[in-house]
């Protein structure tokens, strides 16, 4: 009867002895480009990142680690408007760049020989730069004239959050990992007279923040 009941554990709850080692490494990060255009509106989105990532496990099923990368995000809008005459054209361009740094620190829980789950605690942070840039062309007839403006602040932020995951290893070198939503907190300060601190909040498993990697690990 015992050994019934350890059987049903081990099926119910994916107990297993597989661990991962301390001493092991790994490389992995995020890389992704997206495009969105709405016709409608003549609005158009880009983001583009690109932040590496390398971890060592300090302790059995234990790891510590650090993302350093990219992100840029552009909108573009662009609108015409008729007047007696002829028509004004404006377009609108807001870009975010910043230079990204992510400590963490990742648990894993064994589920199968191959398969785990993992919670991890990050604490990302930002520091980049918001430009919006105006222009205006008008045109009259056969005259043309053209208006612009452009400003430009900097911004740092930092956050608090945990993000729970599984992770598959395909053999002793490659792996696949998904994260499913976050916990956090993030506040960003810019550098603008008279500009209030921008919290966000973060909370809740949702599945259109899945997130997906590919990760080799240096194993011992």
């Amino acid at each position: 009867m015992k050994k019934l009941l350890l059987a049903g554990a081990v099926a119910l709850f994916g107990l297993s002895n597989a661990q991962i080692a301390k001493g092991t490494a790994y490389i992995s990060g995020q890389v992704g480009y997206s495009q969105e255009e709405n016709n409608n509106t003549d609005k158009k989105v880009e983001s583009f990142k690109v932040i590496p990532t390398a971890g060592y496990f300090v302790g059995t099923n234990l790891a510590v680690g650090l993302g350093v990368g990219y992100k840029n995000d552009k909108t573009t809008e662009t609108g015409t408007t008729l007047v007696p005459g002829g028509r004004i054209v404006a377009e609108s361009k807001d870009t975010e760049s910043a230079f990204v740094v992510a400590p963490f620190v990742r648990k894993y829980w064994t589920i199968a020989e191959k398969l785990y789950i993992f919670g991890q605690l990050e604490v990302p942070m930002e520091f980049g730069n918001v430009k919006n840039e105006d222009v205006s062309t008008t045109t009259l007839g056969s005259t043309t004239s053209t208006s612009s403006t452009s400003t430009k602040s900097n911004y740092t932020s930092i956050g608090v959050n945990i993000k729970p995951g599984l992770d598959y290893f395909l053999n002793k070198n490659w792996s696949i990992e998904a994260t499913i939503g976050e916990f956090g907190y993030n506040t960003s300060k810019f550098d603008v007279d008279g500009a209030k601190s921008v919290n966000n909040y973060k909370f809740g498993l949702n599945l259109s923040s899945v997130t997906f990697g590919v990760k080799y690990v240096f194993a011992k």
